[in-house]
């Protein structure tokens, strides 16, 4: 199904998703085989490739579903993320992944012009977030002009950057992925963590994360 960017903007309400994909809920199951199912489901990227940094077997996996449109996503970039990727991703010890989880149609756009800007070069593209993020006032307030201003900045030319703001099969691709995060995973808001398959829904502080990675890297 084609998702228009009208549709894409209804959808990012939970009451608009569940009627534009006709969710049922999903029977209760032992929290044990809930926990497990959900570790199955969310190890794999659905439509769009995982952008990630830190070794795949490295014994902490971190999944962050955000929204760059969101200030507690845009806190944990600047606040805790320096201090995780230099004690644990950058040492091989976690795996970190960042999903897309737009909570409007802008948040949706900037996210497009991420990958547009980084390719499949996963370090640039965490690069590109960090700016994105520290801009982010600036990026909701007038979306278009600060897009073409980055883009301007990371090398592509205003019609490249209108051409990825109109790439309908990313959007498509990442409605889809939205989606999936919803009905299948129960992301409903951002910042939302799994952590080795473990949801943390909220922001986290360094300490938090710290505290629990180490137990599992002592497990």
């Amino acid at each position: 199904m084609t998702v228009t960017r009208r549709a894409f903007a209804i959808v990012l309400s939970p009451a608009g998703l569940a009627a534009l994909v006709g969710l049922a809920p999903l029977p209760l199951v032992g929290a044990a085989r809930a926990q497990g199912t959900i570790a199955e489901l969310v190890a794999k990227p659905v439509s769009l490739p995982d952008m990630a940094l830190g070794p795949v077997k490295a014994s902490v996996t971190i999944i962050e579903y955000a929204s760059m449109s969101w200030s507690h996503c845009a806190a944990f970039e600047e606040n805790v993320f320096p201090m995780l990727r230099s004690k644990y991703i950058d040492t091989g010890k976690v795996h970190f992944v960042f999903r897309e989880f737009p909570l409007d149609i802008n948040a949706a756009v900037v996210s497009m012009l991420a990958r547009c800007v980084a390719g499949d070069d996963a370090g640039k593209f965490f690069d590109v977030i960090d700016t994105l993020f520290r801009q982010q006032d600036a990026l909701m307030a007038q979306t278009k002009e600060s897009l073409a201003l980055i883009g301007k900045k990371a090398g592509l030319s205003e019609q490249s950057v209108e051409t990825c703001e109109n790439d309908q099969t990313r959007l498509d691709k990442l409605s889809a992925d939205r989606k999936f995060a919803y009905e299948m995973l129960k992301v409903e808001a951002t910042p939302t963590f799994f952590i080795n398959g473990e949801v943390r829904k909220g922001s986290m502080s360094f300490e938090e994360l710290d505290q629990k990675i180490h137990s599992l890297l002592k497990e």
